[in-house]
């Protein structure tokens, strides 16, 4: 049998995302179903048909997901309801959306690239009214920090430009 042209061909695109926490190790056949769950309750199985995903390549914290063009934004949307993997808390990160495998993979060489370079904020630190904070988590432009006070410990979400080295 031979190819198909490309002019008869379906067009498909990928979705770079990321997994946090950092660190979890994901199975591609298990994420599937965890992701076709979430497209199936949320746009239901005539339009998780139409979808058509599938979990291409997990390479360390990064997973590319297929569909067909012009469903990426609603595979988007159901990606973000994906809290939970087996019985491990999970969040899925979207970063990109390509219409090839190869430029995913390259933004990914470049995010390694750039994160061993990208100075990370102290671990304590002032935001710019003064108040104490302690860094519990930075990852890109985000920021956690946890309110120091002796009554009650709020956390908030800052940029890094909202942080003063003290």
């Amino acid at each position: 049998m031979s190819p198909r042209p490309p002019t008869l061909r379906e067009n498909r695109r990928y979705i770079l995302v990321r997994v946090e926490p950092a660190g979890t190790v994901v199975d591609q056949k298990e994420l599937y179903y965890a992701i076709a769950d979430a497209v199936t309750s949320l746009w239901g199985d005539a339009a998780g048909g139409v979808i058509m995903q599938a979990v291409v390549a997990a390479e360390e914290e990064y997973v590319m997901i297929r569909c067909l063009r012009g469903t990426e934004r609603e595979l988007a949307i159901a990606l973000s309801t994906v809290t939970s993997w087996r019985d491990t808390r999970l969040a899925l990160r979207i970063l990109a959306a390509s219409g090839t495998i190869e430029s995913l993979r390259e933004r990914i060489r470049k995010q390694k690239e750039q994160a061993p370079g990208d100075p990370s904020p102290e671990p304590e630190g002032r935001l710019s009214d003064k108040r104490e904070v302690l860094v519990t988590h930075c990852n890109g432009q985000k920021v956690d920090v946890i309110e120091k006070g002796f009554k009650n410990a709020h956390r908030l979400f800052v940029t890094r430009s909202d942080l003063e080295n003290s």
